[in-house]
């Protein structure tokens, strides 16, 4: 094993791909790549990450288009844009327990400005805005794991 590993991060691992029931987590960081597969009897069963949005979390306001279950063959509106995860990881809305999220739906946002934190390997990660627009929708759930590439923020830009 390389002297660069960490065996407490690889702990972390095996303790997400068990918390989450995942089949296969892959991180790579400063040109190591580690894999953990889960347990045989899960290798063929598609892992749940993102529990489906119920109908008292979809802000009342938001359009059929606005939600996390668009398929993604379907094409949004040319003025929504999904700010998606740069990442595997644990997502979370605010810096700690008792701050307050970085941003709610109906917020104004610009460039730049932090939408969440990512937690990968004991790392926290802060995601800035890719655009500047309305907040629309949030369809990553605090505390919960997010896939890369899966939608964190629905905004409508200008």
């Amino acid at each position: 094993m390389p002297k660069d590993v960490d065996l407490e991060q690889i702990k972390e691992l095996i303790r997400l791909v068990e918390k989450y029931n995942l089949a296969e987590l892959t991180v790579e960081e400063d040109g190591i790549t580690i894999t953990v597969k889960g347990p045989a009897g899960h290798a063929n069963q598609p892992a749940e990450h993102q529990p489906r949005p119920q109908p008292a979390e979809i802000d009342a306001e938001a359009s059929a288009t606005d939600v996390a279950e668009t398929p993604a063959d379907e094409e949004e509106p040319d003025n929504l844009v999904r700010i998606e995860s740069p990442m595997i990881g644990v997502f979370y809305r605010a810096s700690s327990p008792d701050s307050p999220p970085f941003i709610e739906v109906g917020d104004g946002i610009e460039i730049g400005q932090t939408i969440g934190v990512i937690e990968a390997m004991k790392v926290f990660s802060e995601i800035p805005s890719e655009v500047a627009g309305e907040v629309v929708n949030i369809p990553a759930q605090n505390g919960k794991l997010v896939q890369q590439g899966e939608t964190l923020v629905l905004v409508r830009v200008p």
